[in-house]
């Protein structure tokens, strides 16, 4: 029986790369046409969440919101969540309807064909080199100028414990969200670790349930102290709600 179960999640991983790659390539002439200039940024949006779908539903995941507030479609955002699965970056595509940039790792340009496009329409950072992060800001000012949002998962990767239920915030999206003077829009993903986590022997189709809280506003905010406080402040609300998360998984 556990050998069966086995295959199955091998067979399982290799269909999520089938079932991301297969839209892509469908789609491919479109979005290749949308990233020719800036002002197609937002049509390659609307096809990227259609994208984001497309796997989600492929994998047997089906997601329920909770928005606590309602946000200005026509107003830019930081978009920050807790960050524990592969399908953190679809989950956050399907439910954000406001047009925002990933900020995320270089390396995620190395995946075939996913990558082509990631690196052409994300911020990429390298972490372990500081003119590239400073980089970050110049890029995200000229984003923000044409309107778009922002989104950072600031764990800044996925803890190798997955034990740990939220690992500590880097500075990065907060730096960025007082600089820009962004509201910051915290997101819960409580169950992307049991559907999809880094393990490769794990996972299962289901619910994803994600909480859009209130966002935090940053205007008025200067300096480092702010910074510690608003990243301390949005780290508290996203822990605190997963932690309720997994009362209520208990008591059901």
């Amino acid at each position: 029986m556990k050998g069966i179960k086995k295959m199955f999640w091998a067979v399982w991983r290799v269909w999520f790369y089938v079932v991301m790659l297969i839209p892509i390539l469908i789609m491919s002439p479109f979005l290749v046409a949308s990233i020719l200039t800036e002002r197609g940024y937002p049509y390659f949006f609307k096809m990227s969440r259609i994208w984001a779908k497309c796997v989600l539903f492929g994998m047997g995941f089906y997601y329920r919101v909770e928005k606590i507030q309602k946000l200005d479609p026509h107003k830019s955002y930081m978009f920050v969540a807790n960050h524990t699965s592969m399908s953190d970056i679809m989950l956050m595509l399907a439910v954000v309807e406001n047009p925002f940039v990933f900020v995320g790792k270089k390396s995620l340009a190395k995946i075939p064909l996913f990558g082509f496009f990631y690196k052409r329409t994300s911020i990429l950072v390298d972490r372990s080199c500081s003119k590239s992060r400073m980089e970050v800001f110049d890029e995200a000012q000229k984003r923000i100028d044409r309107g778009l949002s922002i989104c950072i998962f600031p764990e800044g990767g996925v803890p190798h414990d997955e034990s740990i239920l939220l690992d500590t915030f880097k500075d990065g999206a907060f730096r960025l969200a007082v600089e820009h003077e962004l509201p910051i829009v915290p997101l819960v993903f409580p169950d992307n670790k049991k559907r999809l986590s880094y393990t490769f022997y794990s996972g299962s189709p289901g619910l994803m349930r994600v909480k859009i809280l209130p966002y935090v506003e940053t205007v008025g905010k200067k300096g480092a102290l702010d910074r510690k406080e608003i990243k301390e402040e949005v780290r508290d609300l996203i822990y605190n709600e997963l932690l309720e998360f997994e009362k209520m998984d208990k008591l059901s």
